[in-house]
């Protein structure tokens, strides 16, 4: 396809790759420039909320992903220190009608696998990797995308450049936003583990979502049913950047020592755990120069209390495929995706904050939460994301 129609995707993760084969869709040629010389099948696990999963199968992700996917019941919320639970929320064929579209888990290495396959039988994706995107040089005919690989300097032109490339981007630095990254005085704890040595009621097709002082644990099968991921999120003053920082069993075991047996006995279980401190970004002004935007965590860092960093970049690139698709010339595209994405990714950015002063309350303000949640229900606590789970592109 001709060079008019070449889109450069800087970041090869979940909404690059996504917006790779939107774009497709749309009879657009998408580049995408990783830096990393292979896409390991690493990672821990990620929810796809009926927003997300609407999206993906819309570019044909569907055969891909479903025989991967676990698609759970319900999030069954427990108190940390009781080991009761406090309410339960439905998800599953309920929720599938309700929103138009299910809600699913799936190991993050998984997901990565699906789209890769996909893009592989994309004639007009093509994936570039061990190529880091080092600068940009914007001309009357587009962008020219200077990257470096192991070869030596490559250089890619297009209409248009999108920085997907996360928290640390370098589109995003060098547009010009130098800020860096905000530490959040909490770090996450990741692992997998086989799931015939969790407690059985662990293994069931659920997210459960443990609450407590200072800390969250949350965890739910994948790989089909053959693992269980395994999420706990503390208050730390560790800022190492990075997502494979060794974590220290004991360490964390120390912070959940006061928690019910069941919760203990499962963290108990993992030999090793990746560690990845928490870190924010102060809102831009505005998410890009020209023919040159940003998308999901680099234009909108997402904290891990709302289970929407990934829904949210497959949500921008839905909608910034649209935006090319109808318009006429790639500046005019990039403005209206501004325009439609700011508010919402702005709203779910809030609703994450606040959860994630909610989940870790102690004391009177946790047991108020807790009543709160109960007399409500699930179906009421359902009901409060209804903006969220039933978001369509328009």
């Amino acid at each position: 396809m001709a060079s008019s129609r070449t889109i450069v995707i800087a970041g090869a993760g979940i909404g690059g790759l996504t917006l790779a084969l939107a774009l497709a869709r749309k009879g657009f040629r998408a580049v995408v420039l990783e830096q990393s010389e292979r896409l390991e099948a690493t990672g821990a696990g990620i929810q796809l909320s009926p927003n997300a999963v609407r999206v993906l199968l819309a570019v044909g992700l569907g055969e891909h992903i479903k025989r991967r996917i676990i698609a759970p019941g319900a999030v069954r919320v427990m108190g940390g220190g009781s080991g009761r639970e406090i309410v339960r929320v439905p998800l599953g064929a309920g929720a599938e009608t309700r929103y138009g579209a299910p809600y699913w888990v799936i190991h993050r290495g998984d997901m990565q696998a699906a789209l890769v396959e996909a893009v592989e039988q994309t004639p007009d994706v093509t994936l570039r990797l061990g190529a880091r995107v080092e600068d940009f040089a914007v001309h009357a005919k587009g962008v020219t995308v200077q990257a470096r690989g192991s070869s030596g300097a490559i250089d890619e032109h297009g209409i248009a450049l999108v920085g997907a490339d996360g928290l640390w981007s370098t589109v995003r630095t060098r547009l010009g936003y130098l800020t860096p990254p905000r530490f959040c005085h909490r770090s996450a704890w990741r692992a997998v583990v086989p799931a015939d040595r969790v407690a059985e009621s662990f293994r069931a097709p659920l997210i459960f979502l443990w609450l407590g002082p200072d800390a969250h644990l949350a965890h739910y099968p994948v790989k089909s049913g053959r693992a269980v991921n395994i999420v706990a999120i503390v208050r730390d003053a560790w800022q190492q950047p990075g997502w494979s920082a060794e974590g220290k069993a004991p360490e964390l075991m120390a912070r959940f020592d006061r928690w019910a047996p069941a919760p203990r006995e499962l963290l108990a279980i993992p030999k090793r755990w990746l560690r990845w401190a928490l870190f924010d970004r102060p809102r831009l002004s505005s998410w890009g120069d020209g023919p040159i935007t940003l998308l999901g965590d680099a234009a909108h860092p997402m904290l891990p209390f709302l289970a929407q960093g990934g829904a949210m970049a497959v949500e921008d690139a839905a909608v910034l495929a649209d935006c090319f698709g109808a318009a006429a010339d790639p500046r005019t595209a990039l403005a209206s995706y501004e325009r439609l994405r700011r508010h919402r990714a702005a709203r779910a950015q809030r609703a994450a904050r606040i959860n994630g002063i909610a989940y870790h309350l102690k004391g009177p303000a946790a047991l108020l939460r807790n009543l709160a949640l109960r007399a409500g229900g699930g179906e009421t606590l359902l009901r409060r994301y209804d903006w969220l789970y039933g978001w369509q592109p328009r």
